[in-house]
């Protein structure tokens, strides 16, 4: 076969559930041969597309689609500064495309070009919340019903709601919470819980990085003794080396990455094993060639995976996903968050969940594809989220 070279890239802009997502399509020199990867940067939307449309566009046209590592290494370089959720997004849409194509070349589903199953599927978690105790009881029951058997658990979502409040006059607009209200409120939650479905359940929580480090230390002591599968983004980016401290007082699993974007934030917690998981989103720190290698070095110092993937994250994302966690040994579990009917429609051949286990599917590639016509019927909404903007009760504005 002679060289198969990009012929067009493709930016596509769609939010059939509401949520911004961004999704590249690479068209290939091949009649017919194209790929698809995710670039969703969900609040930055708009940059990513032009970061994809005006600059690693025309930096690809002509460039042989199986030359992955290559062109990873050297559009990663080709703007000089490097890094960051912009343009990690906006290469690792690109990246996964030409996995993608890779696959469909070689006839085989990406876990096989991986290195083959560990697994027929992963296991994976859903996000149980409440206004009270007895409504997230409620929603835990019929998680556990549906199969499920890893859970989240939050109460009035991140940093909890309903709290009473004591701020100034004039004070500006925002997602306000209580910290300390939120802290003393979670052993609650995970007493209640285990009193009612024992230890059956691997329970997780999400703290979402809104307290203060030494809070979160604390934190982490208090809910050693409810068996937590992990506690995950108890710190923010910029304050990791509190990890030292509360591994050196207490073993609650910790889980950490979400808001990563650089090799330097993840390596020094996984070389002195100060995390149990990684939790990156795949399409925030450049693709599958990164994750790949990441989740390699991670086996190594005995952490294991769990990938980002909220609402955020489009299917074809969430596919990514799942063909990593079916073939990498040290998979821990894969967060996970339902497609509706539109979303599905849109994107054929979205991962299947059944009781508690997500499947990929054995078509070439990520084994997804993309109806662009249906896609173009739900437009983007430029409207920044109001959680983003988290406030003490002072007015001060905080990490989200």
């Amino acid at each position: 076969m002679s060289m198969i070279t990009v012929r067009d890239v493709k930016t596509i802009l769609t939010a059939p559930q509401g949520i911004n997502l961004v999704v590249v399509k690479i068209e290939t020199s091949e009649p017919g041969l194209y790929g698809l990867g995710c670039a969703t940067f969900t609040q930055r939307y708009l940059a990513v597309a032009a970061a994809i449309e005006e600059y690693l566009k025309p930096f690809l046209l002509g460039k042989d689609v199986q030359a992955i590592e290559d062109l990873w290494q050297s559009a990663m370089v080709s703007s000089y500064w490097r890094n960051g959720p912009v343009l990690n997004n906006a290469l690792s849409g690109v990246d996964m495309a030409l996995w993608d194509i890779k696959g469909k070349i070689a006839g085989l589903p990406l876990y096989q070009l991986f290195g083959g199953k560990c697994r027929e599927a992963a296991a994976v978690y859903r996000h149980a919340d409440g206004r009270d105790l007895q409504q997230l009881e409620d929603s835990v029951a019929a998680l556990k019903e549906q199969g499920y058997r890893y859970i989240r658990c939050q109460m009035g979502g991140y940093g909890g709601k309903g709290h009473k409040l004591h701020s100034p006059d004039r004070s500006a607009p925002g997602a306000y919470y209580d910290p300390n209200a939120y802290a003393r409120s979670v052993p609650v939650l995970f007493d209640h819980i285990r009193s009612i479905f024992g230890f059956e359940l691997e329970l997780l929580h999400d703290v979402h990085e809104r307290l203060a480090p030494i809070e979160a230390v604390r934190l982490a002591k208090q809910l050693e003794p409810f068996r937590l599968f992990f506690l995950e983004d108890v710190l923010p980016p910029e304050q990791i080396d509190y990890f030292q401290m509360i591994r050196n007082q207490c073993a609650t699993p910790l889980a950490m990455g979400e808001l990563f974007v650089h090799p330097m934030e993840w390596t020094p917690l996984i070389a002195n094993r100060l995390i149990d998981f990684i939790r990156v989103h795949i399409s925030a720190i450049g693709g599958l060639t990164p994750a790949r290698k990441l989740a390699i070095v991670c086996e190594a110092f005995g952490v294991r995976t769990a990938w980002h993937g909220p609402g955020d994250v489009s299917p074809v994302g969430h596919a990514a996903n799942v063909h990593l966690d079916v073939s990498s040994h040290n998979f821990g579990v894969q967060e996970w968050t339902p497609a509706n009917e539109l979303l599905t429609a849109v994107f054929p051949g979205t991962p299947e969940v059944r009781d508690g286990y997500v499947y990929p599917n054995d078509k070439p590639g990520l084994g997804i594809d993309i109806d662009e016509k249906l896609a173009a019927k739900y437009p983007c909404n430029n409207k920044l989220p109001e959680w983003t903007l988290a406030r003490l009760p002072d007015g001060t504005s905080v990490r989200p």
